[in-house]
This record gives C-alpha cells, sequence and structure tokens, in this order.
C-alpha cells in the first residue's frame, strides 16, 4: 500500500544524497593537484619548499593527523635527512593503518560499508591507505631507524611488517567476496565486462601480471633478511632473504643474500673479515599518479536501460630509463631493480578494479533511480539539477602516496672501510660517502636533478689487524679491548660502546681477495 511516507522517501533520499555531495565536494579535492604543487615547489625551492607547501594545506587537528599527509609529509622529511621528524610522522600514519588492521580482524564489515562510495563518489571513503603503503610504512619506519643506529626498534618494525601483510591478504579476500555479492543483488553479473573504453593493456601487462599481488614488496623482504644478518640471527635472515627471491625471482643479488649466508655468519670469517659489507639502495623517479578518466556503462532505470557516466582512476607506465652500475673504490656493483612503484600501482588498482566497478554500478543504479524520481516530481529543472549534482560528484578517487620513489634497485659488495666518491650510471655524487663496520647500508635517492644522500647506517666492527711482532719467537701480546664503532647520524658523529654492539656476519671468503 503506498503511504505518504513511502511517496516521500524517495524525494527524502536524494535531498540527504544531494545535500552530502554538496557537503563533501568541499573535502573532494584532488589530491593529484595538491601532490603536482607540492612536486613543483620542491623542484623550484628543494626539499624544505616541498614540506612548507605541505604542510599549508593541513589546517585542522583532524588533517595533521590524516593517514596521507602523514606518508607524505614522513618521506619528505627523510629526504631532508630530518629522521626523528620523519619517524614522528610516520607514526602518526603508522597509529592510522593499526586502526584500521584492528578493524580488519575484529569487524571486517565495518571497512566493507562503503554507503557513503557507493551512492555518492569514491573520494567520500575514509583514505585507508593502498595496501603496498600500509606495507612501506613500516618499511620506513625501519630504514629511519637504521639511519640513526636504532636497530631493535629497525627490528620490531620489520616483525610488523609481516604481520601486516597477513591481515591485508585475509582482508582484500573477505572484501572481494562481499562486492561481488552485493553487486549481484543489483545485478551486476561481472566487473570486467562493463570497463567500456578503459585501458585494460595498462592493468594486464606481463609486469603486473607477473607479481604475486598489490602489496607485499621484496625490497622488504631482503632489507628484514639484511638486519637480522646485521644483528647476528641467521635463522630469521633467511626466510627474509627466500620470500624476496620468491617475490622477484631470477634477481642475482637477491639469490646471493641467501647463498652467501652461512658463509657470511661463519665464526672463523668474522674474525678475518676486512671489507665491509655494504649494501646499497637506490631510489629513483616518482610515484605514479592516478588519474580520473569517464567511462561509460548500461544501467536499468525505471525508463529502462541507460548509459551512465561513471569514473575511473587510470595510471599510465613509467617511461623512466633504468639505472644500472653504482661505482665505489674503483669497484663497479650492479643495481638490480627490486621493486617499481608503478608497477605495484598498477597491480593494486587490478585487484581493485573489480569492487571499484561493482560500486560504480551500484552508485549509478542509485543516482539513475533518484534522478528519475526527481525528473518525475521537478520536471526538466528537477532532472538537470539531479544530473549535475550526479556529474559533480562522480569522480574517480586520485589519492596515493605521492612522494614515494618510482623504482628501487640494490647493490651488493664488499669495500674497504673509509670515505668514497661513489657514482650511480656514471653520475658522481657531489660528496664522499664513509663507511665502516661489517655492514653499512647506503640510502640513495636520485630527486629530479639531484643525488639525496641518506645518512649510512653502520653495524658491528672489523677486527684489527695484528701489528707486526719484533721476532717470530717474541709471545703474543694480550689482545687489546676492541675499538669503539663509530657511525654517523645527520652528519654527527656518534659513538657506540663496542659493548653494546652485538656480534655480526662477516664476507664470504671469496671477498678477501678484493
Amino acid at each position: 500500500m503506498t503511504t505518504p511516507l513511502s511517496r516521500f522517501r524517495p524525494r527524502l533520499l536524494w535531498v540527504l544524497t544531494l545535500s552530502a555531495a554538496l557537503t563533501g565536494c568541499a573535502t573532494m579535492q584532488s589530491h593529484d593537484k595538491l601532490a603536482t604543487d607540492m612536486q613543483t615547489a620542491g623542484r623550484s625551492g628543494g626539499i624544505p619548499a616541498a614540506i612548507t607547501q605541505l604542510e599549508s594545506t593541513a589546517k585542522t587537528e583532524d588533517e595533521k593527523t590524516a593517514l596521507l599527509y602523514n606518508m607524505e609529509r614522513g618521506e619528505l622529511l627523510r629526504m631532508d635527512r630530518r629522521y626523528p621528524d620523519s619517524t614522528n610522522a610516520f607514526l602518526l600514519a603508522d597509529n592510522k593503518v593499526k586502526e584500521w588492521e584492528e578493524t580488519a580482524k575484529t569487524n571486517p564489515s565495518k571497512l566493507m560499508g562503503t554507503v557513503g562510495a557507493a551512492l555518492i563518489s569514491e573520494r567520500l571513503k575514509v583514505y585507508e591507505g593502498q595496501d603496498y603503503e600500509k606495507v612501506w610504512v613500516t618499511t620506513r619506519l625501519a630504514l629511519n631507524r637504521m639511519a640513526v643506529g636504532d636497530f631493535e626498534n629497525a627490528r620490531v618494525d620489520i616483525k610488523r611488517t609481516h604481520e601486516r601483510e597477513a591481515i591485508i591478504a585475509e582482508f582484500r579476500a573477505k572484501e572481494t567476496l562481499a562486492a561481488e555479492e552485493e553487486a549481484k543483488s543489483k545485478g551486476a553479473t561481472s566487473g570486467g565486462k562493463e570497463l567500456n573504453g578503459y585501458p585494460v593493456e595498462t592493468l594486464n601487462d606481463p609486469e603486473v601480471l607477473a607479481l604475486k599481488n598489490g602489496y607485499q614488496n621484496a625490497l622488504s623482504h631482503y632489507l628484514a633478511g639484511f638486519l637480522y644478518e646485521m644483528l647476528n640471527e641467521p635463522g630469521l635472515a633467511a626466510p627474509g632473504y627466500r620470500k624476496a627471491i620468491e617475490l622477484k625471482p631470477e634477481t642475482a643479488v637477491l639469490e646471493e643474500g641467501l647463498r652467501g649466508l652461512d658463509t657470511r655468519t661463519g665464526f672463523t670469517w668474522k674474525r678475518r673479515q676486512r671489507m665491509t659489507d655494504v649494501l646499497f639502495i637506490v631510489e629513483a623517479g616518482d610515484a605514479p599518479a592516478r588519474k580520473p578518466k569517464a567511462f561509460t556503462i548500461p544501467v536499468p532505470t525505471g525508463r529502462g536501460l541507460v548509459t551512465a557516466s561513471i569514473s575511473y582512476p587510470v595510471i599510465e607506465p613509467s617511461k623512466d630509463a633504468l639505472l644500472t652500475t653504482v661505482s665505489a673504490a674503483g669497484t663497479d656493483l650492479k643495481l638490480e631493480k627490486v621493486v617499481d612503484v608503478n608497477v605495484m600501482a598498477r597491480r593494486a588498482l587490478k585487484d581493485e578494479m573489480p569492487g571499484m566497478v561493482l560500486r560504480g554500478f551500484t552508485r549509478a543504479v542509485a543516482k539513475g533511480v533518484l534522478q528519475n524520481e526527481l525528473q518525475k516530481r521537478g520536471g526538466l529543472i528537477g532532472g538537470l539539477i539531479g544530473a549535475a549534482a550526479s556529474v559533480a560528484t562522480e569522480q574517480a578517487d586520485d589519492r596515493m602516496w605521492r612522494m614515494l620513489p618510482g623504482r628501487v634497485y640494490v647493490a651488493r659488495g664488499y669495500l674497504p672501510p673509509g670515505e668514497h666518491l661513489v657514482s650511480v650510471n656514471g653520475r658522481q655524487l657531489p660528496q664522499p660517502i664513509k663507511i665502516d663496520g661489517q655492514y653499512a647500508l647506503v640510502p640513495l635517492r636520485m630527486y629530479d636533478n639531484s643525488v639525496l644522500t641518506g645518512d649510512v647506517a653502520m653495524l658491528g666492527q672489523l677486527p684489527a689487524v695484528a701489528a707486526a711482532q719484533p721476532a717470530p719467537a717474541a709471545a703474543a701480546a694480550p689482545a687489546a679491548p676492541a675499538a669503539p664503532v663509530r657511525t654517523t647520524t645527520n652528519n654527527r658523529a656518534r659513538t657506540v660502546p663496542s659493548s653494546t654492539v652485538k656480534p655480526t656476519a662477516a664476507q664470504p671468503a671469496a671477498a678477501a681477495k678484493n
């Protein structure tokens, strides 16, 4: 039976939807524009100018504690070698991811409740971060801690990275199933068939399909192996190296990490190590942008089947030139690409696209019904208002962590302790880099027309070379106390008593010939 309330309900729903849309438009700003402004400021005035530009966009406390804001800010501060400030920003971002994790474990249906996105716009969803971004937060925290010599907390961050990946995998399986069931109830049968005109080749190219998933990366797991090896925990290092190989097979530097582990951690070799085991992490380019593009899908309404416009994000493949070699102390080390953020972003989008299309279908149906109702009740003017509101709110979500590097390369080899001039692909860094100890991690970032050098993380100490004896028959002198290890943090020397440094691994015997 039709009642006054039931006749009023469609109009009330539309009014509420339109009101929410118009209110939401104030917060549906393009992150692509914000990131472009930030990067432009950075290229003209340096990283501090980019930080100032970003900070000017956060006015309220909510904005200053937002996930994406703190991921961008943390990365800029890291590039500026302000590690404590960067870590604080990443911890704020990490708190948001922890909230997501807790909800994903205890109440996943709450995260799947996309009413605002289904009825109005994808941009009205709370930004939860791309899955690979969630993993990068803990990886960045670990790298920051290592740069300042906080290896124990870096170890904790690495452990949380593995736990985070497991939570993501379980939740995404549930989410995909829920999205399919919701869309089928609305009449949709498939996610891919409605992508009329979408450049599907960007999502289905061999590099994208070769990735195991859209959130795990080989760097995070290789870093885990390297850190555990530095801390003399080869039993934990091996799984990290093994997982890195699984994620990026046929990569020599990753395979050697596992193959040479037993030799490098052998007690005998530790005693005769004379060269520093150096890991170069070289980052280049920028993370990709999501660009909104309009597409059409068929939508059933009271007037029959009509075509509706839906906006989806598109990520263009990267065209950056590859890096091949890092050179120091007369030694050329091969750089091997272990992470391509562009490819990861496209894989994440590929995995997200079925749910995105199904939500778009649901949203188009709801808007179509409401527009039809408004036109019936308000005539041509009502129909025009409804169409205008629908177009204004149909904006693809372009939020992404844009200050991440586009690609990450690693090279590993043995160098004599001391200061060395370093070059990447023949381009020499302006300042020498000092390395020492049994292990050193050298972070480099190729940014625009400059090379940003991070603080070198060093751990362990090389055994002292025995002094020449006056005669073969002379008795050996008692061993002197080990010298303290010196590391560098933000260009300030820091002395670590040798008693606080864990025993660490050494290079393979083959390296002694260098």
